[in-house]
């Protein structure tokens, strides 16, 4: 008995189905092999840099030209590696973008900068010869103080990330929140969810709630939009 004309040969994959093998897609590929050169040209440099600031330099030296090498090493690699690390923080969101949300996309954006800025720093700082543990003191109890008077923002952000990462709702769902913060509850579409505001289409127009707030509120699907499910007479 023959199969039919239109069953797939044995042992070849239908054409347009996901590669078994798991191999990348073309369009991400071309897009690191094109552009993957904008933030290793400035990497490559500043890690140049750093190694002859540590090998020629030395600010502690009594010569002035060991002591110049030193800090315009220093300083050159760490204008260049924040020019290395913002470039790959642009260049990853625009990739991960159309495959996630905007605010995805921007928080591993901003985790880029923030690991490669404060890597970035320390090493400069090691380079010039800077006691980096009392500057880590003093940076902890300066973030303290921040803190406590940044605490209402901190918590947003924070927030944000577990909303993210939790996924009580996403963008498009029509929900309901309700929380004695908000006044009540509130209904409407999810059109955005940021680092410190989840935005939703209610009723009363556009509302910006914090998130600290929604994450704190009872969440659940909101009623049926009115005419939606009316049904025939």
């Amino acid at each position: 008995m023959t199969p039919p004309p239109d069953a797939p040969a044995a042992g070849r994959a239908p054409a347009g189905d996901v590669d078994p093998a798991g191999n990348l897609d073309p369009a991400v590929l071309r897009f690191v092999l094109t552009r993957a050169w904008r933030w290793l040209v400035p990497a490559a440099a500043a890690l140049a840099a750093a190694l002859v600031a540590a090998a020629r330099g030395d600010v502690r030296s009594p010569h002035v030209g060991q002591k110049l090498i030193a800090i315009v090493g220093a300083l050159g690699f760490l204008v260049l590696a924040l020019a290395a690390t913002l470039t790959l923080a642009n260049q990853v969101r625009q990739l991960t973008q159309p495959r996630l949300s905007a605010a995805h996309a921007g928080v591993l954006r901003l985790a880029i900068v923030l690991g490669g800025g404060v890597t970035s720093l320390l090493v400069t700082l090691g380079l010039l010869s800077v006691p980096i543990g009392q500057l880590i003191l003093g940076g902890a109890l300066t973030g303290v103080v921040f803190g406590i008077a940044g605490q209402q923002t901190l918590a947003n952000l924070f927030a944000g990330i577990v909303l993210l990462a939790a996924h009580p709702f996403r963008v498009g769902d029509r929900v309901q929140l309700r929380a004695g913060a908000l006044g009540g509850a509130i209904e409407g579409r999810v059109v955005e969810i940021g680092l410190a505001y989840v935005r939703v289409d209610a009723a009363e127009g556009l509302l910006a709630i914090p998130n600290s707030q929604a994450l704190s509120a009872v969440v659940g699907p909101a009623a049926p939009e009115q005419g939606a499910d009316t049904g025939t007479r």
